[in-house]
Formats: C-alpha cells, structure tokens, sequence
C-alpha cells in the first residue's frame, strides 16, 4: 500500500474505493508483494539448488496457493485437509510435504498413498513407518536441536521441552531405527521457531544438521524449516536472507566435499512470503472517551486477526481516510467481548466515524486464524492481481455460522 497524492493505493487502486465496493471488514491481499519476496529468497540462495516449499498454514486460500505456486513455489502441509487444498490448486503430490504432529500414524499412511514426502517427529512413528515401508519409500526425519530462537515463546519450536522434533539427544535411536529397517532417509529437518533474525544462529543450526547428515548414507536434502523475520514496524531487525544464503551456500559446498554429494536445500517460508502482501481492512464504527484513553471501535476483532491478543504481535495501523490529519493517541479496540485491543495509545492521524483503518503486514495467521466467535461472520478476501481486484472468498453470512447446526426438538 503506498500514499500518492493524498490517495492510499493498491497496484493504482485506492483502497477506500476497494473497501466501498467489497464492505469491510476485508483482507486484501496484493500479489506483487508475494512474487518479491519469493524472488528475493530464490535470488539470496541461487548457490545452492534450493527448493522453496511455502508452508501453508499462513494462508491457506486456494487462489493464493495457485499465485505461489505460479511464482515457483513447492507446499509445506500440516494437515491431510491442506494436503487436499494444495492439489486442488494444482500442485503435483511430488511438490507436497507433510510435515504434521502429534497426529495418528493412520495419517502418515494416507500421505504416503497419496505420493506426498512424509516428515517424521516421533520415534514411535518412525519405527512403524521402517516396519511397514522399509526402504520402499523415501521420508525425513525432523530434529528437535535444543536451541531456542525466535519472537513470541509460542512460536518457538526447537527447544528441549518443545513439542516438535525428534530430540538431537535420541540421534542414536534414530540411526538405530534406520538400521533396523534400512530406511530410505532422504532428508534431515529442522525449525526452531519463527521471527528469528540473528543469521549466526541459524548457521549454528544448520552446521549442527550437517554433521548429523553424516551419520546416514541416503541424505539427498538438507530442510532447514524457516521462520525468516519481517518488519512489523520501522526499525526492525530482520532475517538479511543475502547473507544467510552466502553463509548456507558455503556450509553446503562444505559438507558436499565432505559427503560426496551435494543435497538440495529446502525452507519452507510462511509468513515470510505473505505477511505483508495482507490488510486488514475495517471501518471506526465509535469513538469513546474515557479518562484514561479514546478508544476507536472497529468492525473486527480477535475472531479475524487473533495475532495482537495470542502472541503480543505489533501490527501497523493506518488511517486511510484522513492521511493528513493531525495526530493523536488511540486505543484501537475490537467488537468481540474480550479484550481485542489492537493498538493502545497509538499515534494515529485524527480518527472519526467512518474512517478506514488499515491493519498492516496481515497475511500471514491472519484469515487462516479466524474464528466465528461471538457468532461473527468472517471477512471477505480479495487479491489484486495486474492492477485489478478479484473476490477470493464471499464475506460469510449468518447461514454459514448455523449450516452444520442441527436444531432438535427438545
């Protein structure tokens, strides 16, 4: 979104005249924005035969996954419901990864027969994939590494009583497991976490994982997760993708000398790709005054954009109806009866009824976080594509609340 004029825009297209054509409130999603960052990270790792698997979980609507694979990009799934989503959208089952946990191994199964590549965090798992597959079928193993890094302690993923991952200290159960049934081991991962930015870190990581590679024969990928950060506001510190792929592309020529064959390396980046291509857009329906703060109450909440409540989270917030007004301090709060403040005490331009509020850098856990609470209907989507809008998801109505509600005559 860009200010020309006095006008807030979207590929030529001001944004208030989006928000009078589809209502609010809107997640519009821009996909310029999705096509840069993707060549950014294909340009920063061009040394290394790298493969970008977007991890679907940020944003899971069927057209954006057609844009992203348009744009280059293999998928990242976490559940069979997404795996189904991306064939839908036209990717190949050699394109799909699984990289579930905690689930049932009925699920690893089924992602097998459909021809997806299975990531295994369980040594349970990992004994009856070997018992049933042997060598037959190609898999990775993820590891838990015992580092911690990354934003929000919620999005940690690699330290020692996370959930994820197969801990870095039962390495020698899983070479016994691959022994045993002489696994064919394609792959070694790891994620510890998201928003992490210091590049010395996740090289830690990744020179970690190549000397565990070296206890097995069959590696042919190195998965190094993701969790590349964005800047939320001005002056922050985020992940500088050139050096890092300078950095990996010397780490894998390294062990590729060591190992005798040089392994494709995949990331898989979520938000990294759709975090700011994403807006969320909602009307000020009040101001009130208190003592203590003027609050504006918009038409949105933690039932659309959860991320402020769940994780602390910084989002942006522009007024797009008055770029030149006078600046003031506003609580920016939710419809929902909780707590849903987006903002508190933040400068804004002058704020009134009726104005277009802008939350930035949505993209990504924004839509595919939703809820009905309060028995609130979810936004609409739409993308701009080529200068033009196009509706991705009708707004939900109060039917789409009730349709799976079965009333019973008590």
């Amino acid at each position: 979104m860009i200010l020309k004029e006095n006008i807030y825009s979207i590929q030529d297209i001001p944004v208030n005249e989006i928000c009078a054509e589809y209502g609010t409130p809107l997640y519009v999603y821009d996909a310029e924005r999705i096509e840069i960052q993707i060549n950014k990270l294909k340009n920063a790792f061009a040394g290394v035969k790298v493969k970008l698997k977007y991890a679907a979980k940020a944003l899971t609507n069927i057209s954006i996954l057609k844009l992203i694979k348009k744009y280059g990009c293999d998928i990242d799934t976490v559940s069979l419901q997404e795996i189904e989503i991306a064939l839908k959208a036209g990717f190949e089952p050699s394109q799909i990864t699984f990289t579930p946990n905690s689930v049932a191994f009925s699920e690893i199964v089924e992602a097998v027969e459909k021809g997806v590549f299975v990531n295994i965090d369980n040594l349970h798992i990992l004994s009856a994939f070997g018992q049933k597959y042997g060598n037959t079928v190609p898999c990775s193993v993820r590891i838990n590494p015992h580092v911690e890094a990354g934003g929000n302690h919620k999005i940690k993923t690699g330290h020692a009583e996370s959930k994820f991952g197969i801990s870095i200290e039962q390495i020698d159960e899983i070479v016994a497991i691959y022994q045993k049934y002489n696994l064919n081991l394609a792959a070694l991962h790891v994620h510890t976490g998201s928003d992490f930015s210091d590049v010395d870190v996740f090289m830690q990581v990744a020179d970690l994982m190549f000397g565990l590679a070296m206890k097995f024969k069959t590696i042919k990928i190195m998965d190094f997760g993701s969790g590349f950060k964005v800047a939320y506001k001005k002056g922050d510190k985020t992940t500088d993708v050139e050096l890092l792929g300078k950095k990996i592309t010397e780490a894998t020529k390294k062990f590729a000398q060591t190992y005798g064959s040089e392994p494709e390396i995949w990331f898989e980046p979520g938000k990294y790709i759709v975090s700011d291509c994403g807006i969320l857009f909602a009307k000020a329906d009040v101001l009130k005054h208190s003592p203590a703060a003027t609050f504006v109450g918009i038409n949105t909440g933690l039932n659309h954009l959860i991320r402020p409540m769940m994780y602390d989270a910084y989002h942006e917030i522009i007024n797009t109806s008055n770029p030149t007004g006078e600046q003031h301090d506003f609580s920016v709060v939710g419809y929902i009866c909780e707590t849903d403040t987006f903002a508190w005490k933040r400068k804004l331009n002058d704020v009134r009824e009726g104005d277009i509020l802008a939350i930035m850098n949505a993209g990504a856990y924004g839509f595919s976080m939703s809820s009905q609470y309060n028995s609130r209907p979810r936004p609409a989507e739409v993308i701009v594509y080529k200068n033009a809008t196009h509706l991705a998801r009708k707004r939900e109505t109060l039917a789409d609340v009730l349709q799976n509600q079965i009333e019973i005559e008590i």
